[in-house]
């Protein structure tokens, strides 16, 4: 995520994800259900496909959840490296986004 030049659409590519995992996780149910209806072998690529799936769709909640709590954080972030031109001013906005975002979880923690 942290790849995404622009953090302001990793929303949109986590949920994006979200949304592709959770359609895999249902066709592969789905596949199951009626090879089972036919009284015929379980594709074994629906099992797979189940398993990524789900392992896709958690990661992306995961994901996405922690966007969200964490917003305001990676919005300063963003501002600060779009205005960040040097090396050692994208350290220092790399920095900050460490330290609001261990100042978030402290406060969570205590809440």
């Amino acid at each position: 995520m942290m790849l995404i030049g622009n953090l302001q659409r990793a929303v949109y590519v986590i949920a994006v994800a979200l949304a592709v995992a959770v359609v895999a996780l249902v066709l592969a149910i789905s596949s199951m259900k009626a090879a089972k209806r036919a009284g015929t072998r379980r594709p074994r690529v629906a099992t797979v496909s189940a398993l990524l799936g789900a392992a896709g769709a958690l990661f992306s909640a995961f994901a996405l959840v922690g966007m969200l709590i964490f917003w305001s954080q990676y919005m300063q972030y963003a501002k600060c490296l779009n205005g960040a031109t040097q090396t050692a001013t994208q350290n220092a906005c790399q920095q900050q986004f460490e330290n609001s975002i261990g100042h978030r979880i402290t406060v969570l923690g205590t809440g």
